[in-house]
């Protein structure tokens, strides 16, 4: 299994990760929400809710690269929330993983996140995600196929359409009612659905999430 599944337009994308398998050190994650996001005005997938709407930056950089590779920001000036690369290189596009259940390494994980109230929230929510497979601005851009990499993704296999749900994304004030969330409906660690407040009132935004 390699980055080439991913080689595709976001959704595709997004759907192909569900049930997947993080590994960060010792703590596994198998993914049970995501969020598809495009790219600029330029490209074939134009999102005004994504980081890379503006076009290319320093901090959206790994958007526009390869698939595959990890895309982190900060949330709130606090979370560290983490997507995958998709797409092809030089067309931004990312998949980000919005929650998860804790399927090994479970002491390290909880020992990340002493906040949680059971195994259920260790990573139910983006920043809780990155908090609980440890993620730092140091792993930006890592190649999450590369065998030797800390960080990896093992593609399980494909969930079926009909077990998988879709909606709207959570909190984004611009393309609120694009359906490009996905999740496991039968997973407990699938997060709350919110709507923005701003999102009735912005029609055009460059600031996305």
């Amino acid at each position: 299994m390699t980055a080439e599944e991913l080689m595709v337009d976001p959704p595709t994308a997004a759907r192909r990760l569900l049930g997947s398998v993080v590994w960060s050190g010792p703590v596994g994650m198998r993914v049970v929400e995501v969020e598809a996001y495009g790219g600029d005005p330029t490209g074939p997938w134009p999102d005004p809710a994504a980081h890379s709407w503006p076009g290319p930056t320093a901090r959206n950089a790994a958007m526009f690269g390869p698939a595959g590779r990890l895309y982190l920001y900060r949330s709130y000036g606090i979370h560290v929330c983490a997507n995958v690369t998709c797409g092809y290189d030089g067309a931004a596009s990312g998949v980000l993983m919005r929650a998860g259940e804790i399927i090994a390494g479970h002491e390290e994980a909880r020992a990340r996140r002493p906040a949680a109230r059971s195994d259920v929230d260790l990573a139910r929510g983006p920043g809780n995600v990155g908090s609980a497979l440890g993620f730092t601005f140091d792993d930006y851009g890592t190649e999450l196929f590369d065998p030797f990499s800390p960080i990896r993704v093992d593609l399980r296999e494909p969930i079926p359409a009909e077990q998988i749900a879709e909606g709207p994304r959570v909190g984004v004030s611009s393309a609120a009612d694009v359906p490009w969330r996905f999740w496991l409906p039968d997973s407990p660690s699938v997060s709350a659905y919110r709507r923005s407040p701003r999102a009735d009132s912005v029609k055009n935004s460059s600031r996305g999430r």
